[in-house]
């Protein structure tokens, strides 16, 4: 989008959710690396815990989402997503808020404060992925429930 004078609009809500979206996505990924290397310093068995947990639940996750094969929002509604995403199916669970969550669970396991605030990003991401139109609602709340199952089910229940 153009301004009068010409210039692009850089803070367009379009560009302020893309970007939010990218931040969260990007502080969850070295949240995780952090925890990693601490759990590498402290103790091996949490270290090699904290990588086959979200591992195995990502690759489960991600073969349910390939056989399921749901339509993502632009492909019912025809409205483009933000993105410029172009992917056909695989949209539920979200693989973005199912990550944040089992990470989350993760870190909680380090620091229970980090992993609350990771919890709350989790659901904004979740929220950012729904606006961004390349998610339904039903695909961040699986997604979310999911990485929070995963997590009491390995690191809680045990």
């Amino acid at each position: 989008m153009s301004s009068d004078n010409g210039r692009k609009k850089i803070f367009t809500f379009e560009n302020v959710i893309i970007i939010a979206g990218k931040i969260l996505t990007f502080f969850t990924a070295v949240s995780y690396v952090l925890v990693l290397v601490l759990f590498f310093n402290e103790n091996m068995t949490r270290f090699i815990e904290a990588i086959l947990v979200p591992g195995v639940s990502f690759v489960l996750v991600s073969i349910f989402r390939y056989i399921y094969n749901a339509p993502r929002p632009y492909e019912v509604t025809g409205i483009p997503p933000m993105t410029g995403k172009k992917t056909k199916g695989k949209s539920m669970p979200s693989r973005h808020t199912f990550s944040i969550f089992i990470i989350a669970m993760t870190v909680f396991c380090y620091d229970y404060r980090i992993g609350i605030c990771m919890l709350i990003a989790g659901v904004v991401l979740g929220i950012i992925r729904v606006i961004e139109r390349v998610h339904f609602v039903r695909d961040v709340i699986v997604g979310a429930a999911l990485g929070i199952g995963f997590g009491l089910l390995y690191y809680v229940l045990p």
